[in-house]
């Protein structure tokens, strides 16, 4: 039995290797799309104006309150319906990355309004611009009570991507799928993806911990 796995593993080999690109690179995409946006999402929370505010409010409870398979459905059917032409891989990454960006919203909200006030007012009393006392004074300081839930969130975009096989996205669930069609070996195959899953997060989560590592203050 183990040298007829090992067989069709060596078959197989090109089919899982492209699997797991496809994997990373959505998940990778969707990551820093997601974060870039959930960043600008955090801020709206915090320093918008009324109606910013409340918009910005309503994107994050409805995002966050809808399956991620629905998501991924809507930006695939959806996009195409209002003339949008965008393929199973673009449509992917853009539904994780919006998903992505109310969660890690969520989280930089959190992170802002936890630093005392007297910080912005004093950046304020010196001359700093909003631009710079959220660079120089803010974002470090809210980077740091960031990363252990946002690279949580990273974890959970690698997971999510599993959906994408619904709308044909040549991830390695998909591809998995394809190969245990041909040798029916399901038991087998379904834990060589578990297991290749798990070493992507891993590795996710030793980044963040290397990060944490090098932008931790000196004790």
């Amino acid at each position: 039995m183990t040298h007829t796995f090992l067989e069709q593993l060596w078959i197989a080999r090109y089919v899982i290797i492209n699997g797991v690109g496809v994997t990373v690179s959505i998940s990778l995409l969707a990551i820093l799309a997601g974060s870039v946006l959930g960043v600008f999402v955090g801020l709206a929370l915090v320093y918008g104006g009324v109606v910013l505010r409340v918009a910005v409010r309503a994107y994050t409870d409805i995002i966050r309150g809808t399956p991620v398979l629905v998501l991924v459905l809507a930006s695939y059917y959806v996009s195409a319906a209002v003339g949008l032409d965008l393929g199973p891989f673009s449509a992917g990454v853009l539904a994780l990355a919006v998903f992505c960006s109310s969660h890690v919203g969520e989280i930089v909200r959190g992170a802002l309004q936890a630093i005392p006030k007297g910080q912005t007012e004093a950046a304020k009393a010196i001359g700093l611009t909003f631009t710079q006392t959220f660079t120089s004074v803010l974002w470090p300081q809210a980077m740091r009570q960031c990363l252990p839930a946002w690279v949580n969130t990273a974890a959970e975009m690698v997971k999510a991507s599993t959906l994408l096989s619904v709308i044909g996205v040549a991830e390695l669930l998909l591809r998995t799928q394809e190969i245990i069609s041909r040798n029916f070996m399901s038991l087998q195959f379904y834990f060589l993806a578990g297991g290749l899953y798990f070493i992507v997060n891993y590795g996710i989560e030793h980044f963040g911990k290397y990060v944490e590592r090098k932008t931790a203050l000196p004790s």
